[in-house]
């Protein structure tokens, strides 16, 4: 059924759409080829110390209290109120693997230096070593999801419509990416699992219009492609917009309500969600269209004296 029986022309604007995917995704990649992302402690290694004080404290205060003990490149953050705080370290140079090891115990001392009402709410250690193995593992994971999506949607429908699937998933997937780099937020292995799961939201949203849009060529065997596709869209309308919304409520709960640990990963599933729903109504069924798809390609063959089509 159409979405309040509305006859959009979606395909109308594709050449307005593209160029506005292909303008987000060129910004995206020079953002992440220039500023790359902010690579969290999973990945670069170091140390993470979440601390909380008595009172209210600056953050500033902090920064130049670990500045005076010598280290560097240290992010010191509000953690959920003005009382607590979280400190990230990267590994130190000046130090050994062992004393980088031990560096949240000597943080904690220089904190209470100046505050011994200073309490430890958590200390972790990150190696370089483990976070590099977890940087290679992540992109290889991403890249693979993206390969068996290509021979899953190939075989399950036609070879346009798998390349179709997968543009658009590299639109998201890229697009949530450059958002981030831009932003500067912190790149880590929840926003890693946000984008694993961006990846299967976005695909079974477009196997939905797929579907739709493969039985409708075999049933509308006279009308356009541009026509067809319009049709398949405003009929998956509805189930579309209801599925994101839902999911928008879920993940905007987690944002607001989950706390500090699974901010990234409900802000990258967001974006994510968002951006796939426009993807799978413009991305994939414009690359449709820009590869010439036809009724031949999908109809299945009449058999003989049999001449009855459906319009």
């Amino acid at each position: 059924m159409a979405f309040i029986d509305l006859n959009l022309d979606f395909m109308g604007y594709r050449k307005v759409a593209g160029g506005i995917s292909l303008a987000l995704v060129l910004a995206s990649l020079i953002s992440l080829a220039i500023n790359q992302v902010e690579w969290g402690l999973d990945f670069t290694g170091g140390t993470l110390v979440e601390v909380s004080y008595p009172v209210s404290v600056d953050p500033e205060a902090i920064r130049t209290e670990l500045d005076a003990a010598g280290y560097r490149g240290h992010v010191v953050q509000f953690f959920g109120s003005d009382r607590d705080i979280l400190v990230r370290v990267p590994p130190q140079k000046s130090l050994s693997d062992k004393d980088n090891a031990r560096l949240g115990d000597r943080i904690i001392e220089s904190l209470r230096e100046s505050d011994a009402g200073v309490d430890l709410r958590r200390a972790e250690f990150v190696g370089p070593a483990v976070g590099e193995e977890l940087t290679n593992q992540g992109g290889l994971g991403l890249l693979t999801a993206l390969g068996l999506v290509m021979i899953y949607v190939a075989f399950r429908f036609q070879l346009k419509f798998a390349v179709g699937a997968v543009v658009a998933l590299f639109h998201d997937v890229v697009i949530t990416l450059g958002i981030f780099s831009v932003v500067r937020w912190d790149f880590d292995l929840t926003v890693l699992a946000a984008l694993l799961a961006v990846i299967g939201y976005s695909l079974n949203d477009t196997i939905v219009v797929s579907d739709r849009i493969r039985e409708n060529f075999r049933k509308i065997r006279r009308g356009s492609p541009e026509s067809i596709i319009n049709t398949s869209l405003n009929q998956t309308l509805g189930r579309t917009l209801v599925t994101s919304l839902t999911t928008l409520l879920v993940l905007f709960a987690l944002l607001f309500l989950g706390g500090e640990l699974i901010r990234g990963f409900a802000v990258g599933l967001i974006i994510g969600v968002m951006v796939g729903t426009y993807s799978s109504i413009y991305v994939a069924s414009n690359m449709l269209m820009v590869l010439d798809i036809s009724t031949e390609d999908l109809a299945i063959p009449i058999k003989e004296g049999n001449t009855e089509e459906t319009e």
